[in-house]
């Protein structure tokens, strides 16, 4: 389903479709600053001189469409400076790319983006877990890809998710190198004939992974080379908007498809871990103003020893006075001291952090 807004009073934008036409031409033709992630997969300029083929012979089904054949690494710089211009022009100030190429272009990819104001913030490498085997057997099997991940410009603030990468991760901070599989099985689309839809068609967990890390459900997605719609696709499941570019029609057609088969996942399910720094602050005199914590109730801390709360949000115990902070540290002689997790209350013949009551304050501000 289409959705069109407007953004800041000027041409709509034309949020979940599939656009006809040259990257370039068509993005300059969208509103200025109304993006917040591009996740780009430019053509890789192979360089292909002749067929490959298996030890059996047999072909393989490289990439040899003519959509990725460029008359000289001059002509390819230039098309890549001319879609980053233009990709550039349509992200938000805090917006940020992903470009994604292999080792015959993403060098050459990573100079331009520089040349062009970006921020380069991480090389992320793509390790295939089921990479291709080097038939010809003369060189190293290429078993990654790499993904420049870079702001709009230096000092630019920018989204990334720590805390959602790192549950991904079994609660490992997420590294740089990434292993997963190449799309393959059930997930690679097949044309009317049973082969390949698209020669590269990246696996919805790759992007996944670059979405739930580097936006959030609502943000605009734009993919300029949509082949067939992973990205569509995957913004889609995470309820985030997006607009595909392609020229080919045949994949506009596969993509289109696809896109309309997926269901998003529900709201709740969105939700991802945050880090702590990014959560609404909350003051202590809050959960007194609010009843939660009445002035003249006894807090205690794991030792036993207590403080009083005060009207004013201050506490006073052991002749000190001062911020659940400021007291907790005089009690440990600590030159610092998070009161959140160093005092309890007693409800109901229990012991409870006072986090808890901050919490319910963040969760019904997140509501809002």
């Amino acid at each position: 389903m289409t959705k069109m807004t407007n953004v800041s009073g000027a041409k709509a934008l034309p949020l979940n479709t599939i656009l006809s036409g040259d990257c370039v031409e068509v993005m300059n033709g969208l509103p200025e600053a109304s993006v917040d992630l591009v996740f780009a997969d430019p053509p890789y300029n192979l360089q292909l001189k002749g067929e490959l083929h298996r030890p059996d012979n047999s072909r393989v089904d490289a990439v040899d469409d003519h959509w990725d054949q460029f008359s000289s690494f001059a002509a390819y710089d230039a098309f890549t400076q001319d879609w980053l211009k233009a990709a550039r022009r349509l992200l938000k100030p805090d917006g940020a790319i992903w470009v994604i190429g292999s080792y015959h272009n993403i060098f050459r990819v990573g100079a331009a983006l520089q040349d062009a104001g970006f921020w380069i913030l991480n090389d992320v490498v793509w390790r295939k877990s089921n990479p291709m085997p080097n038939f010809r057997g003369k060189r190293f099997t290429n078993a990654h890809e790499t993904m420049i991940w870079a702001s709009k410009s230096e000092g630019a603030k920018y989204t990334f998710n720590y805390e959602a990468l790192k549950a991904l991760n079994e609660g490992i901070q997420m590294r740089s190198d990434w292993v997963l599989p190449i799309c393959n099985g059930g997930e690679r689309l097949k044309d009317a004939n049973g082969d390949k839809a698209h020669p590269t068609q990246k696996p919805e967990g790759l992007l996944h992974r670059v979405l739930v890390g580097s936006t959030r459900p609502g943000d605009v997605v734009l993919d300029p080379f949509f082949g067939t719609g992973t990205t569509g696709a995957v913004a889609k499941m995470l309820g985030r908007d997006w607009i595909g570019i392609e020229r080919e029609a045949g994949y506009r057609e596969v993509a289109a498809k696809r896109i309309a088969k997926v269901r998003a996942f529900d709201k709740g399910a969105l939700e991802v871990s945050q880090s702590r720094r990014s959560e609404p602050r909350v003051p202590f005199g809050q959960l007194v103003e609010r009843g939660m914590l009445r002035p003249g109730e006894m807090l205690v801390n794991a030792r036993g020893q207590m403080a009083k709360v005060r009207a004013d949000g201050t506490l006073v115990g052991n002749d000190v006075t001062g911020s659940i902070h400021q007291v907790g540290a005089q009690l440990e002689g600590a030159p610092s001291c998070n009161g959140w997790t160093y005092w309890h209350f007693r409800r109901d013949g229990k012991v409870v952090p006072i986090d808890v009551l901050r919490q319910q304050i963040r969760a019904e501000m997140r509501e809002t």
